[in-house]
């Protein structure tokens, strides 16, 4: 494939996700979730890259980081999928390519997004129904969001910047959940 122009600059944030070819899962145990969060942690700081909120979700991904040096965000993203992929295939004794293709972005230009986005990404476990509440799922940093546990992926300044309390997020979070109950609810008596 020819290699894409990524027009990635330092402080700014970026939604990146993916999702595995024909929508299959890329993560098949748990220990491949960690694997991958391992990776995460492991090329952040040579990369220059903070990570905000992530979920793995079993055939899909969503990162929202930004780049605060030079260095292109797409080789940390390379560097970290590329070498789950390798493990991956080694693992399950398989071969080739594991996602749909290339990663996909969007550039966060407005600051009022960048909540809505974390949201957003905390709660695709929930959306799925996979849990029925953002906490339960294990393979996104909304717990340490709200101080359930403590991890390195994530940036306290920026989320202690926005919500002065983990309940301030929490709040934030159920808010949505409320409204969409409510919209779903709705539905049926909206007119198309």
């Amino acid at each position: 494939m020819p290699h894409r122009q990524n027009v990635f600059a330092p402080d700014n944030y970026y939604h990146i996700y993916n999702r595995g070819v024909n929508r299959e899962n890329i993560f098949f145990s748990a220990e491949n979730f960690l694997y991958c969060l391992r990776l995460l942690g492991k090329y952040m700081k040579p990369h220059l890259v903070t990570v905000i909120a992530y979920c793995l979700m079993p055939n899909h991904y969503h990162l929202l980081v930004r780049q605060d040096g030079e260095v292109n965000l797409s080789k940390f993203i390379n560097v970290v999928f590329n070498a789950y992929v390798q493990a991956l295939n080694r693992q399950l004794g398989r071969k080739g390519t594991l996602f749909e293709g290339r990663f996909k972005y969007v550039r966060v230009d407005k600051d009022e997004y960048i909540l809505h986005l974390c949201r957003y990404i905390h709660l695709n476990p929930v959306r799925a129904g996979l849990v029925s509440r953002p906490e339960d799922w294990a393979f996104s940093n909304y717990q340490e969001w709200i101080a359930m546990r403590q991890g390195k992926l994530k940036d306290a300044a920026f989320i202690s910047s926005y919500f002065a309390h983990p309940e301030d997020y929490q709040r934030f979070v159920r808010e949505y959940e409320v409204e969409r109950e409510l919209e779903d609810k709705l539905q049926r008596y909206l007119l198309e």
